[in-house]
């Protein structure tokens, strides 16, 4: 998730659908945590939309995981990212740090699968040899080494690397000799260790330059993780129509990724360029219909590819009523489920809280998210 780029996304609006298009966006948003880039400021306060009539999540039947003729796959079952935790500028400047009982949590609503977004590029040398920090690398592995424990699969994600966005020639090499480091301390680590090379490709690391530079790192990688299973991201935030387009390279362990926060004036805080600013309901039949057309692009692309993606994101912001992100959770992993694909709630807490300290979990939300009725 980009925090940064909900401004952003206004330039891309007129390329992507949203608002209950048939796109799938991969523009995050996320609720204000002190400290954290703020999205665009929202419109004044105005009356609420009147809310539709809502269908259940039951619109969609989860199936069996579909099973890749080409490329990798991912048995993460039902999962969550560690939101907002080790991908901030330090660990608890968008919010609380992450605590061992995190996973135990998590493991208790019957999660199986964590995404960590880690920010390696805030803890490594500027220059040659680019060397990532002790510390907060042992610090990564602390949080691998209890999911691991808990028998729980877990995705390494580098994120918030913005500098290789604004300039991928000048960081491709450091971005590669931190990924050699990434492969070197978990080389011994179960299979259902992941890595996820970058984040949302976004500016100039864009569909002309993407894989040039995401190359040298999975080679890096691959040096010592001849097999582990890696997850590449398309340009422009992790769009699903890029994701449909681009090239991907020749290796048997590369696992697609897009991500979904659709409708934007549902999954994101208010915006002045979302229309209408807000709406506090999900599920009308125009929202089934949008993911019915992201359905059939997701069954088009396993068809002529033979790769099977998984959502690494998808989310509604924590100002929307309980109720209705009980049906957004519920329908929008169901559906995606019903093809046989996984996802990623976000997330934890911090921010788009399925869990708050003070309240415990936000009812009925996480308990609505639904994964693949078996594993790949």
């Amino acid at each position: 998730m980009n925090r940064k780029r909900m401004a952003a996304s206004l330039m891309v609006l007129s390329l992507v659908a949203c608002s209950g298009g048939a796109s799938g966006s991969s523009t995050s948003g996320g609720g204000a945590v002190t400290g954290a880039p703020t999205p665009t400021p929202s419109p004044s306060a105005s009356p609420a939309p009147t809310p539709s009539p809502t269908s259940s999540p039951a619109a969609f039947t989860p199936a069996a995981a579909a099973i890749p003729s080409t490329g990798g796959s991912l048995k993460l079952g039902k999962c969550v990212n560690l939101s907002n935790m080790l991908e901030a500028p330090t660990e608890g400047a968008w919010g609380r740090a992450f605590t061992d009982s995190d996973i135990a949590n998590i493991k208790s609503k019957g999660f199986t699968g964590i995404r960590l977004p880690v920010r390696f590029s805030a803890h490594a040398l500027a220059a040659a040899p680019y060397t990532i920090d002790a510390t907060f690398m042992a610090r990564v592995k602390h949080i691998v080494d209890l999911a691991v424990a808990a028998d729980m699969a877990i995705i390494i994600d580098m994120h918030h690397y913005e500098e290789l966005f604004t300039d991928p020639g000048g960081h491709a090499a450091r971005f590669a000799e931190m990924w050699r480091q990434i492969g070197v301390a978990f080389k011994d680590y179960p299979s259902t260790v992941y890595f996820e090379l970058i984040n949302e490709p976004n500016g100039k690391l864009d569909v002309t330059n993407n894989l040039a530079v995401q190359g040298p790192a999975l080679a890096a990688v691959r040096a010592t993780n001849p097999t582990r299973q890696v997850v590449i991201d398309g340009p422009s935030w992790a769009n699903i129509d890029h994701m449909l387009t681009m090239p991907f390279p020749v290796d048997p362990n590369v696992v697609p990724t897009f991500h979904y926060y659709d409708p934007q004036n549902f999954g994101f805080d208010t915006a002045p360029w979302m229309t209408p600013a807000s709406r506090n309901d999900f599920g009308t039949a125009g929202d089934i219909a949008a993911l019915n057309v992201v359905l059939g692009k997701i069954r088009g692309f396993i068809a002529s590819t033979g790769r099977v993606p998984f959502v690494g994101e998808y989310g509604a912001h924590e100002i929307r009523p309980d109720a209705a992100r009980t049906t957004y959770y519920g329908m929008v992993s169901a559906a995606f489920a019903s093809v046989g694909v996984q996802s990623c709630a976000w997330g934890y807490t911090n921010t788009m809280h399925l869990w708050r300290d003070a309240t415990g979990w936000t009812p009925g939300v996480a308990d609505a998210i639904v994964t693949t009725r078996t594993l790949p």
